[in-house]
């Protein structure tokens, strides 16, 4: 059985909005939504969002998604102690941050098969300068031993390029004994979910880390420049998927395609024109510049524009 755990219990204070951090958009949807149907596309069957802050908002908008309140907010592994009803479970249990909306399918897949004889895969980076990000520790067989915060790390830990890239998957029974063994002795006086590195690796269970191949598929979002910088990668991520499949976009940094836009062959899309919701563009139509499309369908031959709005189940015959 595949289980994840969503961390989306923070404000966000960075982002200076009232909004949750989790329900900014993203082209045409909240950033929240890419992660939970990225999750869904490995077969993962129960998926609990941990909450705090706005957490109304959030049911609301995922109804068909279980949840856990965190209140008050006392680390990444408190929040993961919230998800009580996933305790008991068998299986994997995947814990993935609510801000990372760049994660493939297709990575999550390659995590929960690197887990299969671990206690605990981790997914990490390698970076020329590790800077703030807590660094991986291995032993002498390669194996993980800890996570060591940049704070607490010694020059030599601080030398190392490989970096934890915050996300992590747990044989679910290992995860919720390794939560009773959590402390909070530390400065900030919070339950790190880090720390089951380190007790799992002491108690002679498999402790592994998975190198990220795109580096950009984990970065997080804090403020608006970062929103800003996950949006171009989610624009052309799906702008080169589609030009792969014989879709002629014209000027790709000027158009925008949602994921779950369908689209034909021998298309061709102008400079400004954004395609958005469920909208299909059927084969040789042509899309002129400025025009957008919501929610609607344009049908074979048409040739559409410039600068249209069309939307709310329209159909252009």
């Amino acid at each position: 059985m595949r289980n994840a755990i969503i961390l989306a219990a923070g404000k966000g204070t960075r982002m200076k909005s009232e909004m949750n951090k989790v329900m900014h958009p993203i082209i045409d949807r909240p950033m929240l939504a890419y992660i939970v149907e990225a999750l869904k596309a490995t077969g993962v069957e129960r998926i609990v969002v941990v909450v705090g802050y706005q957490a109304e908002s959030i049911m609301d908008a995922f109804p068909d998604l279980e949840f856990a309140v965190q209140s008050p907010q006392l680390g990444s592994g408190h929040a993961v102690m919230q998800a009580r009803q996933l305790e008991g479970e068998e299986g994997d249990t995947l814990i993935i941050n609510g801000d990372g909306p760049c994660i493939q399918p297709e990575t999550l897949e390659r995590l929960f098969e690197a887990n299969q004889d671990a206690s605990l895969t981790l997914l990490s980076a390698v970076l020329e300068d590790g800077a703030h990000y807590g660094r991986i520790v291995r032993d002498e067989d390669g194996s993980v031993k800890a996570i060591v915060e940049a704070k607490d790390a010694s020059p030599e830990e601080k030398e190392i390029r490989e970096i934890n890239a915050g996300m992590y998957c747990f044989k679910n029974k290992d995860l919720f004994e390794g939560l009773k063994q959590l402390t909070n002795d530390n400065a900030q006086h919070e339950y790190y979910l880090t720390d089951l590195a380190s007790i799992l690796s002491r108690q002679g269970k498999k402790v592994e880390a998975m190198v990220i191949e795109d580096r950009d598929e984990v970065m997080g979002i804090n403020d608006c420049v970062e929103l800003s910088e996950a949006y171009r990668w989610m624009r052309d991520h799906i702008n080169r998927r589609w030009m792969k499949e014989g879709v002629q976009i014209v000027d790709p940094a000027r158009t925008v395609i949602g994921k779950d836009v369908r689209i034909g062959h021998d298309v061709i899309i102008h400079p400004g024109v954004s395609v958005i919701g469920s909208s299909v563009i059927e084969d040789f139509a042509e899309i002129m510049p400025n025009t957008v499309i919501e929610d609607s369908k344009i049908e074979k031959n048409q040739k559409i524009g410039p600068n249209l709005y069309i939307k709310q189940n329209c159909v252009v015959k």
